[in-house]
């Protein structure tokens, strides 16, 4: 469906049966943007690959994927992302010109 494919900025769900893990991973990865992906699970093993393997710009085991911390980056990738991150210390790298001087005494 439409709403489990395209970014949908408001109180939408999409839930997808998935046989195994792989293939929930499959379908995580299956959309053309990648701003946030999340797993919950009590699996070290699948929390590990899921942070190793989803396409996202920011991933989440067992938290929320909406409400992250100000000091860190925000941003997506594939569609979901649009030049440098938005937080945190990449904010400051793009927001900040460095310019070298010199003078003589």
């Amino acid at each position: 469906m439409r709403s489990a494919r395209e970014e949908i900025f408001g109180p939408v769900a999409s839930v997808i049966r998935a046989g195994d893990f792989d293939e929930a991973l499959y379908l995580a990865n299956d959309t053309d943007f990648g701003l946030t992906a999340g797993i919950c699970t009590t699996s070290l093993k699948y929390a590990h690959t899921f942070k190793a393997r989803a396409r996202a710009g920011m991933v989440m085991v067992n938290v929320p994927t909406a409400g992250v911390d100000f000091h860190v980056p925000f941003g997506g990738t594939k569609g979901s992302s649009y030049g440098a991150r938005e937080q945190g210390r990449a904010a400051v790298e793009f927001y900040t010109s460095i310019k070298t001087a010199y003078m003589a005494p």
